[in-house]
């Protein structure tokens, strides 16, 4: 089965399903939000499905109901250093199934246990599953265990595991969180064994279901959520491989024309070369989605790990003998595989291209400096410091430095180059393991009013920068906006006091905040703004700002947002400077 099938298949399932007794709907399909999340201050890109259902989880009513299921454009670089091997991609497709309070555990897990064995036929004996074994203050989910086993599973294929393994959140200290059940398919040779090893590396996860049950309090206690949610996720990337019995993800059709035009561009086979393949189309595919929603290469925040990933794919590119720009051709090939099902892509070809050729160009030059660094070098064995400042500063990967070291009958320290990458990676990891957690943003009092008061301003900053003026990414927190917006220079000290002065004047007037649900078109013709690149569903909300000719600001939203504005306070730009080409960005205080 093909992944397009497989992705169609599991939304026409979950179509298909109701939910509770009252209505017997569906579930409603929804497009998938954008990879910069926009309302999950968390993580720099949408790395799960429910990320841009956050509000939604929090309580507010989705417009199209309390039953959706789609397809979510993901990425994650937690993981970075591990793509190249069977399973871990950057860029991958989460298809989810949500309860925003209706159905729960026993639906869950019956219309995932009915989906893998009758609709994807795959043998009950090649599946096993994990539940949440219980704490201080939490009960054993024995509850999820019985379902499994009222299904027929053996009980030799059900494994309790702690908190590590099944468990969600919350984000942070507080906040929504719940066990989760995990399913596992037996990837080895032959039949599966017959009692399920949840440390064996041959069972792969390839769902999961996450129970939203309780909240944690300030004080550390759990309390029964009022609202309690279903959250799903299964990799189509993962399952697609399974079942064409290929042994990596990068062996179906989503990565078979990648890597036959790397392969062209480069004069190599596949064979013997697979890992800096791999890399290549993983990053390239994933650096062309990024690119698709305006985004560009920077020195900082998402920026930063979009160039990361260009220059990991050119520097492997050069390892397989390639001298010219090819990543735009690259790209193509994989804008091809997603044209009918992302169209972002083709509308936003020229930037993509664009943008990744200037970044090869640029990293050209970094090369040729590393060369003349690596020529500086003392004679002897090149130690492990001098091969790391080569991979860190100059992007060239221990097999470059090897290959250069090797050209002239040298020696490189491994065990020290090693030892200063154990090192690297440690800060990394702590450095990140905030940004690239999932979880539900902070729905604060102080939170909602920098939400609404972030509409006011590109409000206000369309109306004195002009209406090309789009949002490019935000990120909200309890204490300040910082918001990133398409602009090509720097703004003037009367721009910034003008667009001030503007926002304060509609908080001063104390002016409605208005929600209404309409069919996304509607919303459109109505003069609301929406995100770049953003495909809405059918039916959205809509949040305006002022009543009849007096509305300041219209926008699609999720929301939450304050009930007028005269809640605000003052509102103040505290620094304004650029992002990356063409962007700008803002950061904002309400005091």
């Amino acid at each position: 089965m093909q992944a397009k099938e497989l992705r169609e298949k599991y939304l026409k399932f979950f179509s298909a399903k109701g939910g509770s007794a009252s209505d017997g709907e569906g579930h409603k399909i929804i497009p998938s939000g954008p990879l910069v999340p926009e309302n999950d201050p968390t993580v720099l890109f949408t790395t799960a499905g429910m990320q841009p259902l956050v509000p939604y989880l929090l309580g507010e009513k989705h417009p199209m109901g309390k039953r959706i299921c789609n397809s979510q454009k993901c990425v994650r670089t937690g993981d970075i250093d591990e793509v190249g091997d069977a399973t871990h991609l950057t860029f991958f497709e989460m298809l989810g199934n949500w309860s925003l309070g209706d159905y729960f555990k026993k639906e869950a897990i019956e219309w995932s246990f009915e989906f893998l064995t009758k609709e994807l036929n795959i043998p009950l004996d090649k599946l096993a599953f994990t539940v949440f074994e219980g704490e201080e203050g939490i009960p054993k989910e024995v509850e999820s265990f019985e379902i499994w086993r009222s299904l027929g599973v053996p009980e030799e294929h059900l494994a309790y595991l702690g908190r590590d393994d099944n468990w969600w959140g919350p984000a942070g200290a507080t906040g929504p969180c719940g066990p989760d059940t995990e399913m596992f398919y037996w990837t080895g040779e032959g039949g599966a064994p017959e009692v399920f090893d949840p440390s064996d590396k041959k069972w792969v996860e390839i769902w999961n279901d996450v129970f939203m049950q309780y909240n944690k309090t300030a004080g550390g206690g759990f309390v029964e959520l009022a609202q309690k949610n279903v959250d799903t996720g299964m990799g189509l990337e993962r399952v697609a491989a399974i079942l064409q019995g290929k042994d990596n993800v990068y062996g179906t059709e989503l990565f078979t024309s990648i890597i036959e035009k790397i392969s062209e561009i480069s004069g190599r086979p596949y064979q013997g070369n697979e890992k800096p393949f791999r890399i290549i189309a993983d990053h390239i595919k994933a650096a062309t989605f990024i690119l698709a929603e305006g985004l560009a290469p920077s020195n900082i925040g998402r920026g930063y790990i979009l160039r990361r990933l260009i220059r990991r794919a050119v520097r492997y590119g050069k390892l397989l003998g390639i001298e010219k720009d090819f990543t735009p051709e690259v790209a193509e090939a994989a804008m091809n595989i997603y044209k009918d099902d992302y169209p972002e892509l083709r509308n936003n070809r020229s930037f993509i291209f664009n943008e990744l050729l200037k970044e090869e160009e640029r990293f050209s030059e970094c090369l040729e400096k590393g060369i003349k660094f690596f020529e500086k070098l003392p004679q002897g064995v090149i130690s492990g410091k001098a091969a790391f400042d080569l991979y860190q500063n100059y992007g060239f990967p221990i097999e470059m430095v090897g290959e250069l070291a090797k050209e002239q009958g040298r020696l490189i320290d491994e065990s020290g180059f090693q030892e200063e990458m154990k090192k690297h990676q440690e800060l990394s990891r702590t450095a990140s393991a905030g940004q690239f957690k999932s979880g539900l943003a902070d729905d604060s009092q102080a939170t909602t009013k920098y939400h609404t008061a972030t509409h006011l301003m590109l409000a206000a900053l369309r109306k004195i920068l002009g209406n090309e003026v789009a949002q490019k990414g935000s990120n909200i927190t309890a204490e300040r906006i910082r918001f990133d917006f398409s602009f090509n220079r720097k703004m003037t000290a009367e721009e910034i006091k003008k667009v001030e002065d503007l926002v304060n004047e509609k908080i001063q007037a104390d002016l409605p905040v208005i929600c209404e649900e309409m069919a996304t078109e509607q919303a459109f013709e109505k003069g609301a703004v929406g995100v770049f690149g953003h495909k809405y569903a059918d039916k959205v909300k809509v949040y305006s700002i002022g009543e009849e000719e007096n509305v300041c600001s219209k926008e699609i939203c999720a929301g939450p947002h304050v009930g007028s504005t005269g809640e605000l306070g003052v509102f103040k730009i505290i620094k304004e400077e650029a992002s990356s080409a063409g962007v700008r960005r803002v950061k904002a205080v309400l005091k």
